[in-house]
């Protein structure tokens, strides 16, 4: 009886409930890249809707790679002259792909955002109607990303909720698969008001934030044959979130990193997120942002070597308390080096502007005394 239902359910396109699917096989199976020869996602492959959902990846990743992540590679290799093995990228959400691109090879990545982890992605079970629904759904999720590098926190609300794959884990998946990783293992945790972090066992607890580990590996120049760690933690970066979280008593645990900041909503110009920006000040290497980041101010001339690409315009129409004289005399000033690719909310390459700020050797946080 058992092996009829299940090969009903070979035949009708659906993995029987239950089957379990390896992290990696799931993770290919959303980017639209074929599961490994044996899978018990495989028969997902054959279907209509998924060989539709791969074929709009494919041109999705083609052109973003070609108009930007390859321009974004060659400047990284170009400039960032010595990387942290640690990524701390602020107000992320789960953009790993940017996080990858501009800092590739790190030992450990942390991400964060108001964003809900969501459960484990779990393909099982799906008809072929609710497969396309759900890898459509995805597609709408990683729409603005793939065409303006950043994504809109207001739809992601709604769009992460919706459906059976919830949360940031099937975008996570999808960033890691189309990266070229290999999924080798997924934990929900818990991150404690202490900063320890512990695989969940039950509903998060008060105080707690929830979060994930994910760990993964790819051969590469610059990363070499290892495995390598993704944490992405749902938290409240502002002064008042931070008080009652272990988030930033995790990242300092790590030692000191690199930094990313984009499309940031320029929180950190606010008094309500000084906490955050401190962190950043005295616990990165190398801080790669666009203006959404740190403003120019609070980087100390003597601490701090600057370097501007691209063009500063003001801010969009949105953010009207934006805008910074200082990094428009900056730019004015000169010399800046030139951008050929677009990044952040003036994401068009003309218009975009991207600060490389460095410590100087003797004042890093682990400088020989």
């Amino acid at each position: 009886m058992a092996a009829c239902i299940v090969g009903l359910a070979m035949l009708s396109g659906a993995v029987p409930a239950g089957t379990a699917a390896s992290h990696n096989d799931t993770a290919r199976v959303l980017a639209g890249l074929a599961p490994s020869a044996g899978s018990p996602l495989e028969s997902l492959s054959q279907q209509a809707a998924w060989q539709s959902h791969a074929k709009y990846f494919d041109r999705a990743w083609t052109d973003l790679e070609q108009r930007q992540l390859g321009k974004i590679r060659a400047w990284s290799m170009r400039y960032v002259e010595e990387r942290r093995p640690v990524v701390f990228y602020m107000f992320s959400g789960p953009d790993f792909l940017y996080a990858d691109t501009f800092f590739e090879g790190a030992d450990t990545y942390v991400l964060s955002g108001l964003e809900p982890v969501g459960p484990v992605p779990d393909l099982a079970g799906l008809t072929p109607r609710q497969l396309g629904q759900e890898l459509r759904g995805l597609q709408g999720s990683l729409n603005s990303v793939l065409s303006f590098s950043f994504f809109i926190t207001k739809k992601m609300k709604t769009q992460l909720s919706a459906g059976r794959l919830t949360g940031t884990l099937p975008l996570l998946y999808t960033f890691l698969a189309r990266s070229g990783k290999t999924v080798k293992n997924t934990t929900l945790v818990s991150l404690r008001p202490d900063g320890t972090v512990t695989a969940l066992q039950g509903p998060i607890e008060n105080g707690h934030s929830a979060g994930v580990r994910i760990t993964f590996s790819k051969t590469s120049a610059v990363a070499g044959a290892r495995d390598q760690t993704l944490y992405y933690f749902n938290t409240d970066l502002s002064n008042r979130g931070l008080k009652s979280s272990g988030f930033l008593t995790f990242c300092k645990g790590l030692g000191e990193g690199d930094g990313l900041v984009k499309s940031a909503s320029y929180l950190l110009h606010s008094d309500n997120f000084t906490d955050i920006r401190t962190f950043l000040l005295e616990h990165t290497t190398t801080l790669v942002q666009d203006d959404s980041g740190v403003p120019l101010r609070f980087f100390d001339a003597g601490t701090w070597r600057l370097k501007p690409f691209g063009r500063y315009l003001k801010p969009l129409g949105i953010f009207p308390r934006a805008y910074q004289r200082d990094m428009q005399d900056l730019y004015a000033k000169g010399p800046t080096e030139p951008l050929d690719f677009g990044i952040g909310y003036r994401w068009r390459p003309k218009e975009s502007n991207l600060m490389l700020a460095v410590r100087r050797p003797a004042l890093r946080a682990d400088a020989a005394p």
